[in-house]
């Protein structure tokens, strides 16, 4: 599986977006979550890969399900929710 190279700058725009409609600056986010404000910043910039624990303790500091981060609205919208996976093809791995 490929990992989307944008992920982290993604994940660090929707954070910066999410922190700024509720008006939070990085310290007051840094004091909610228990993460440095320049470790927030490296996030939100995405030169830091935070750990799936860090981004849940964002996420609880801002009240939205963690899916918020991870998920692009657009994309979740056109594929109309949870739509199954197709099968694998492991055979170059047998």
């Amino acid at each position: 599986m490929e990992i989307e190279p944008n992920l982290l700058t993604d994940v660090g725009r929707r954070l910066r977006a999410l922190r700024a409609d509720q008006d939070l600056t990085l310290e007051q986010l840094a004091r909610l979550t228990g993460i440095s404000a320049p470790a927030l910043s490296l996030i939100e910039t995405g030169k830091r890969d935070a750990r799936l624990t860090t981004l849940a303790k964002i996420a609880a500091a801002l009240r939205v399900p963690i899916r918020t981060l991870l998920e692009d609205p657009a994309d979740a919208a056109s594929t109309g929710g949870d739509v199954p996976a197709e099968g694998y093809d492991l055979g170059d791995y047998l």
